[in-house]
């Protein structure tokens, strides 16, 4: 088996920076175990795998791709930085001529269309509401006071937390390694933790130990959950989003009037070559 493979770095116009993801173009069905086993062999915190919907289409040509997301220990339902990466990879490496991409998945229909100063991707927005997990708080930041907590359900539970400082957040020292212990009633697959920023946007770094990832770089995902919040509380549908993880990353935001959500980012391919098993 040889697979047209890619590793780009989502949500940042520079090598390096970023979320890194791997993504296969997938000509022909793949045996379902290979997923898995190729996204832990790439141990990317996810690779997606694009694929023809008809025996017809070409990466050059067509608009619409199946696409799935697997982190190394499991499929994801939905996530946005390897969903940036798979449309860079197809706009800037296989030249498709067209300026939106529509991606089949899991969580519905998702598009990525061409912008002068990146990639925008159409993705829903899901509510969040009032929650209280002490445990599970506690375990990963201590003592630590926080302001507000919520959850969301949108294939599975994430919950975040709201924070004052922006200063404060970037030297917070999260400990995930128990968290998996503490939660195992198979709802709680993801932690949040965000804040308003200087600017008036948002900084928020993610934490999803359950599917492997101790910390993720940069996360689109979790800005169907923090856009329609910190919408509200800043009263704008415009926004900057930085995720302060040691790679950093930046993407703007706009919610839509159908309920939707664009998130726009660069990426930067950084790898290209063919995996060979």
């Amino acid at each position: 088996m040889k697979l047209p493979i890619f590793i780009a770095d989502a949500f940042t116009v520079t090598a390096f920076h970023g979320n890194p993801a791997a993504v296969c173009l997938l000509e022909s069905t793949l045996d379902e175990d290979a997923h898995q086993h190729i996204a832990r062999e790439m141990n990317l915190s996810e690779t997606a795998f694009v694929r023809k919907l008809q025996p017809t289409d070409n990466f050059t040509q067509s608009s619409r791709f199946g696409l799935r997301w697997f982190t190394p220990e499991a499929e994801f339902p939905l996530c946005g930085h390897a969903t940036l990466a798979s449309a860079a990879v197809l706009f800037h490496k296989r030249k498709n001529v067209n300026s939106t991409l529509t991606f089949v998945t899991m969580s519905g229909e998702l598009k990525a269309r061409r912008a002068e100063d990146g990639i925008v991707l159409d993705f829903p927005l899901y509510p969040t509401f009032p929650q209280i997990i002490e445990d599970l708080i506690k375990a990963a930041i201590g003592d630590t006071v926080v302001q507000d907590i919520r959850d969301s359900f949108f294939f599975f539970f994430k919950y975040f937390i709201y924070y004052i400082f922006e200063s404060f957040l970037e030297s917070l020292k999260v400990n995930t390694e128990p968290l998996p212990g503490i939660e195992k009633t198979g709802k709680v697959k993801g932690l949040i933790l965000t804040v308003k920023g200087e600017s008036g946007g948002q900084t928020t770094p993610y934490f999803a130990p359950w599917f492997g990832v101790p910390e993720d770089p940069v996360t689109g995902s979790t800005h169907t959950l923090l856009g329609p919040y910190w919408s509200e509380e800043l009263g704008k549908k415009e926004m900057r989003a930085f995720q302060c993880s040691c790679r950093g990353g930046e993407l703007d935001i706009s919610l839509r009037p159908d309920g939707r959500v664009d998130m726009k980012g660069g990426a930067a391919v950084v790898l290209e070559g063919m995996l060979t098993a």
